[in-house]
């Protein structure tokens, strides 16, 4: 039984330390091109999303229901769609080729509060902050991070809901 304990430890310990070797190493920029757009997409929605939460717990709103609302205004498909937009000609060829990708890959859900363009946008935009983020390219994506949430926060301030 200790035998047993001991070993479900170690095992555990070997996936912690995998998990932290995971995201401190950056892949190669090969291997993040031959990933499937979507999974670049899902990665940047995780990144983008975390971006959104730490910009706005340094705001005035104190309730986490506040928080919440505001923080759909960010991440909302029409939102990360007039991003990609407006930043689009700003973008090396490499990064308007991984918006295209994630642009045109064929998603199996429906978007529910979105419609299809504006949700195509938003998988490019996701799928290249996650391209960005595995590749290890921290400045550029601090730096588009930065320029997507002050957009949203302009848009937000001169048309409150």
């Amino acid at each position: 039984m200790e035998e047993d304990i001991n070993m479900n430890f170690s095992q555990q310990q070997l996936s912690k330390e995998k998990i932290i070797e995971l995201l401190k190493d950056s892949l190669k920029e090969k291997e993040v091109k031959s990933l499937n757009p979507l999974i670049l997409a899902y990665i940047g929605d995780a990144i983008y999303e975390v971006s959104v939460r730490k910009y706005l717990i340094q705001s005035k709103k104190k309730s986490v229901n506040q928080l919440h609302k505001t923080a759909i205004q960010f991440v909302k498909a029409k939102s990360q769609s007039c991003i990609i937009h407006y930043m689009m000609d700003n973008l090396t060829p490499e990064e308007q080729m991984i918006v295209k990708r994630g642009r045109n890959s064929k998603s199996q859900t429906v978007p529910k509060h979105a419609n299809i363009s504006d949700y195509r946008y938003a998988t490019g935009f996701e799928a290249l902050i996650g391209y960005l983020y595995l590749i290890g390219e921290e400045k550029r994506l601090v730096n588009i991070l930065a320029k997507s949430i002050e957009f949203i926060q302009n848009e937000l301030d001169e048309n409150p809901s």
